[in-house]
């Protein structure tokens, strides 16, 4: 028995599907003990947007290190703060037009969904959150009454309240405008649906199954909320950082937000870091009233100003992504196309996009096959059917056509009794091609 099995609590969740014992990553890869290399397209259920060890950000950190900067200092003033502030200001909101206040929370996602619902019920005094099918914001127990898996709510152990659930864009079907259930119901005092104090949605839903909503539906979302003067918070902590294209996932939908959450690849270089970002006047917090002895992680404050410095001063990293978006959409329709039979379907935006295999059994044989063949990939979805794309956006152009040639072999040896050649690979390859 090994010290993980021996020691470690079964909670364990990623490990099971990935069990080899890794030591060393760069860029896209990972490396286990015996040294065997491994493309990462989990890249830390999104939290390495920018890959593994970015020498950059690393040698940022490191001389932060050695001249003894600031490692804890709770909420007080350092000069990392300072200049992360700066540069996020600089090169993130105000280009954006965006009048946020930035408040440090504990540095998880949950703890970052948690302030900004508390945040919402103090400013309006209302108790109710709308959240919707399919979302996940979290395990804690905030966050976890408006996440919609069965799975994660049973492990709270009590009931889950404060929370109304709707249906997200295309849970039904693409015809049906869910907003316009929403704006029905809490326009009708007899709905049942008390006027809540926000709205929490995320703009693609990651461990939902990679559903991304519409543009249209987004605005129709924030029409509503606006009709009823509700916030509308946007969970921006897997599909932000530049996942979907933008540095904001909701930016090409034309919204703005009242509230903003951030975490996962904020730091550039997996170390924890949370934000909420809201409008000024909504900063009605009293001294301490939203606490925690880690809201303050100096060495993420490093890694975050270079990260930003280094992609976001211009549009360039922006451009990149996209072109490697089309690039990933048109492979993975191909092989849905080719390997499916209409019986799988693509779904997702930017680089944050997957392959809905109808059943979990089935897109599990796909990530196992292909860890076997040296590529990390996980699996999303109410019943673990979606496998889902989330590579490092640094990833080149080889390695990119290297994974999804792996996945591609995968469902081929998986969904067919004999390999059909993948025609129209090469056509994609050209049109990457081009599009760079």
């Amino acid at each position: 028995m090994n010290i993980f099995d021996e020691l470690e609590s079964g909670v364990q969740c990623y490990a099971r599907s990935f069990p080899q014992t890794f030591h060393r990553a760069q860029g896209e890869f990972l490396y286990d003990e015996n040294n065997n290399e491994y493309l990462d397209f989990l890249a830390g259920a999104g939290t390495l947007n920018y890959g593994h060890n970015h020498p950059v950000f690393k040698e940022a950190l490191l001389e932060y290190i050695q001249a003894d900067g600031i490692t804890h200092g709770l909420d007080m003033h350092t000069k990392a703060k300072e200049a992360f502030l700066t540069t996020f200001n600089e090169n993130i909101l105000k280009p954006r037009e965006l009048e946020y206040v930035v408040q440090f929370t504990g540095p998880t996602g949950t703890n970052a969904v948690e302030a900004a619902l508390k945040l919402a019920r103090k400013v309006t005094g209302r108790t109710d959150v709308i959240a919707f099918t399919n979302g996940f914001h979290g395990v804690s127990l905030g966050s976890l009454a408006a996440t919609g898996n069965s799975h994660h709510r049973n492990g709270a152990g009590i009931s889950l309240n404060g929370v109304s659930r709707l249906p997200y864009d295309g849970y039904f079907n693409e015809s049906l405008d869910t907003t316009e259930y929403l704006d029905k119901v809490l326009g009708d005092s007899s709905s049942g649906v008390d006027l809540p104090a926000a709205v929490i949605v995320e703009t693609v839903q990651g461990e939902g199954g990679i559903n991304a909503a519409s543009f249209e539906w987004l605005k129709n979302l924030e029409n509503v909320c606006r009709k009823y003067d509700i916030l509308l918070i946007v969970d921006d902590i897997q599909a932000g950082c530049g996942r979907t294209g933008t540095f904001f996932s909701f930016e090409e939908s034309g919204i703005k937000p009242d509230i903003v959450t951030l975490s996962k690849s904020l730091s550039g270089y997996g170390l924890p870091f949370a934000v909420v970002l809201f409008r000024p006047e909504l900063d009605q917090w009293k001294p301490g009233e939203h606490n925690g002895t880690f809201r303050g992680n100096n060495l993420a404050f490093v890694t975050a100003k270079v990260a930003i410095d280094h992609y976001w001063s211009d549009n360039e990293f922006s451009t990149n992504i996209k072109k490697k978006s089309l690039y990933i959409a048109n492979r993975l329709k191909t092989i849905a196309e080719i390997h499916g039979d209409s019986s799988l379907t693509t779904r997702g935006r930017g680089m944050f996009q997957g392959i809905d295999c109808g059943t979990g059994e089935l897109a599990a044989k796909i990530t196992r096959n292909c860890l076997e063949n040296g590529l990390i990939i996980e699996t999303s979805g109410p019943g673990d059917q979606v496998v889902k794309l989330l590579c490092p956006l640094i990833i080149n152009d080889e390695n990119l056509e290297k994974g999804l040639d792996i996945i591609e072999n995968a469902f081929a040896e998986v969904c067919t009794a004999e390999s059909k050649p993948f025609s129209k690979k090469n056509q994609f390859r050209n049109l990457y091609r081009v599009a760079s």
